[in-house]
């Protein structure tokens, strides 16, 4: 709308976007100085993204009548506006919250965080069902798509690396091709992070990288980690994104599609030694299942903002000259001091700005689908040019999670019971809900420790409440703590909020996903191999309280696989607690801690849970870029990602070699209510009490303090 007339400005009015949800709209608001409203003049456009509109219901209608009414005097709508001013809304800070008496916080799920949640898992259950048909048409090689149109192409594939595509593997030659080819591109990886000086497409001219950081960043892409200790915008080539990482996040994304497909053959096979051919199912996962679903996504990003490109950074002029102190040095680097022993201080002045560019959307669409999670910028998918919009938020959360859940459905059709795959989803999603009311409503309920301040954290018309601190203000709460749930319920790692900024519950609730395995949804391949893991623990402690041989999906668990489950369970419960106590009891790991206390060791804790479990992301206020942290959290990820998976193998190859039993009257069901609420319980014992010392020492007590108000 438009105020006409005399005197009047224009005045551009949309829908307050966390009301997005319901009304699909992101919006901008015109930055209005109020005391320049009467003189006709308005500032420049700002972006407003968080709490309901200011100018919803009456006061909406009010600037309404006075905006659409040629006959309305100017000072109708100035009225309206010197309103809104004592109303304490004007643009400059409508979104800070404003000083009263302490408010008790609300509802912590509102109406709106409870839509959006629901909005979201249901929008996930409806994708994964078609995309689960299409996945097990790829993996069988049934697909038309396969059969007609990617024969050829694979077929010169082949011949140029000269693989038989109609030898199939035994479990070991397929875990030694899997481990083969990752050491090898962690080896490319490595060498253009260490050449990149001399290489093409580096139009900012970076060097390379330390040993040290080149071998945690080789490691961290190849382990699908994406763990980043270095700032991408000032550290990383075009070329090395594109040709190095890039292809890593398609190629540890299809390998754990291929070693669950593995695992799945052997519940589907009986009486055979092999379990299919790695080289093949990479190929088809890739070209097939990856290529075109992140070409879409780079599409839709695109279209929401987010650049692709290959110019030069940009240099530009400031709004604003900032001007700034710092100490005089001497040549030496020495500080100078003046006669009475203060340092010198120098004025200098910030007037210029340097604007990051690069194909970020294309990188952007197969690091959420890959569940990799690297961003292209050091903010990640905090930065606008990575995720510029609500909509485009909303399409990375579903990324994120829509093949991990495709896959529980592809395993009940592949194994010939559809209800399998249900129950394994239907398990997964119960957790995940749980997860995402938990950590909403405490981010949600705010700090406690700012009610003395006087503070307000009530959601409002005015403000989205709670605690926003490291949050963007275009997602809210709900899609922050969504987001943050979906990216460690996956082994994604990718925050587009700071999670070192979250209350201590809201931390502890990322922090315990990860340790639980990442079995919730999980990564692409490696959540579902990780799930049936667990399920053939529940299937075994089951058959040991009724006295029967356990059974799952046609199979009986014996000896050998239970105890290549126990490897794969311990594993990186061993690998976290060991890493972390390094952690605090060297000097080089103490360094790195920014914030002493129980949450300097939440910090370390939560690099090695991380790094263990494939995830990537961090509390960020920990200083990782040491020698020390770059080979500890190097090898945690190697040992964490692979040493899981050879057993999952391991378990393929033995399941694949016996009969399948018929069902009995005694056999449990394994697709129903209670083998549901078996297998979660098997989760959160197995998995959860394992780390309750260590939780205690660091988020528990962090909580503990907040509310005692110290």
């Amino acid at each position: 709308m438009f105020l006409r007339g005399e005197n009047r400005v224009p005045f551009t009015y949309f829908l307050y976007p966390s009301t997005w949800s319901y009304h699909g709209v992101y919006a901008l608001f015109p930055r209005l100085d109020l005391g320049k409203i009467r003189h006709g003049r308005a500032s420049s456009w700002i972006w407003f993204t968080s709490s309901p509109s200011p100018l919803s219901g009456g006061w909406s209608q009010r600037l309404r009548s006075a905006a659409t009414s040629s006959a309305a005097p100017p000072e109708a709508a100035h009225d309206f506006l010197d309103d809104v001013a004592r109303r304490n809304v004007d643009a400059h800070t409508v979104c800070l919250p404003r000083v009263r008496p302490a408010a008790s916080g609300g509802p912590r799920m509102n109406a709106n965080n409870l839509f959006q949640t629901g909005l979201y898992i249901v929008v996930l259950i409806a994708l994964a069902i078609p995309l689960g048909r299409y996945m097990t048409s790829v993996l069988d090689g049934s697909s038309v798509v396969v059969r007609r149109i990617g024969r050829p192409l694979e077929g010169v594939l082949y011949k140029l690396a000269g693989v038989n595509p109609e030898a199939e593997m035994a479990w070991t030659h397929y875990a030694l091709a899997v481990i083969v080819f990752n050491a090898l591109g962690a080896l490319v990886v490595y060498g253009f992070l260490r050449l990149q000086q001399w290489l093409p497409a580096n139009p900012q001219g970076f060097g390379p990288m330390t040993p040290d950081a080149a071998f945690n960043t080789a490691i961290s892409f190849v382990t699908n980690t994406n763990w980043q200790n270095y700032t991408p915008e000032s550290t990383v080539s075009y070329l090395t994104q594109m040709a190095a990482l890039a292809v890593q996040n398609f190629i540890s994304a299809a390998t754990g599609i291929a070693v669950v497909v593995a695992l799945i053959r052997g519940f589907a096979r009986h009486t055979t030694k092999t379990i299919g051919n790695f080289w093949v199912d990479l190929t088809r996962i890739t070209l097939y299942i990856f290529a075109p679903l992140a070409t879409v996504i780079a599409l839709v990003f695109i279209s929401q903002g987010a650049i692709q490109n290959f110019e030069s950074y940009k240099d530009v002029a400031t709004l604003q000259v900032t001007t700034y102190q710092t100490p005089r040095t001497d040549a030496q680097g020495n500080p100078v001091k003046d006669a009475k022993g203060n340092p010198v201080m120098v004025d200098n002045k910030a007037d210029r700005q340097t604007i990051a560019m690069g194909p970020t959307a294309s990188q952007e669409a197969i690091k959420m689908l890959g569940t990799n999670g690297g961003g292209f910028f050091n903010a990640n998918s905090a930065h606008p040019y990575e995720n510029p919009t609500p909509f485009a938020n909303f399409v990375q959360m579903i990324a994120m999670l829509v093949i991990p859940a495709a896959l529980c459905l592809v395993f009940g059709r592949m194994v010939g019971d559809q209800r399998q795959g249900y129950a394994i989803l239907a398990a997964m999603t119960i957790a995940f809900a749980a997860a995402c009311w938990v950590e909403i409503s405490s981010e949600q309920g705010g700090n406690p420790l700012l009610a003395s301040l006087h503070v307000d954290q009530t959601a409002s018309a005015l403000q989205p409440g709670g605690n926003m601190e490291g949050k963007e203000t275009r997602f809210g709460i709900a899609q922050s703590g969504i987001f943050t749930v979906a990216t460690t319920s996956a082994s994604c790692g990718a925050v587009n909020n700071m999670h070192d900024s979250l209350t201590p519950i809201g931390g502890l609730v990322p922090l315990l996903l990860i340790q639980l395995g990442e079995v919730i949804f999980g990564g692409v391949g490696s959540g579902l191999y990780g799930m049936l893991v667990f399920a053939l623990l529940a299937v075994f402690v089951a058959g040991l309280m009724i006295g029967r041989t356990p059974e799952y999906v046609g199979k009986k668990i014996e000896s050998y696989e239970m105890k290549m489950v126990s490897i794969a369970v311990l594993l990186t419960p061993l690998l976290v607690p060991v890493g972390a106590s390094v952690g605090v009891l060297t000097a080089a790991g103490v360094a790195g801690i920014a914030n002493p206390g129980p949450h300097g060791f939440s910090e370390i804790l939560y690099a090695y849970s991380s790094a263990a479990n494939n995830n990537g992301s961090a509390f960020a206020g920990l200083s990782v870029n040491t020698p020390f942290y770059n080979v500890t959290l190097a090898i945690a990820m190697w040992f964490g990602r692979f040493g899981s998976i050879i057993p999952v193998l391991a378990i393929a190859g033995s399941l694949a070699d016996k009969k399948r039993i018929a069902v009995t009257a005694g056999t449990l069901p394994t697709h129903g209510p209670l083998f549901v609420v078996l297998l979660l319980g098997t989760v959160v014992l197995v998995g959860a009490l394992t780390y309750v010392p260590a939780l205690a020492l660091g988020p528990v007590v962090e909580h503990l303090i907040m509310i005692s108000g110290h």
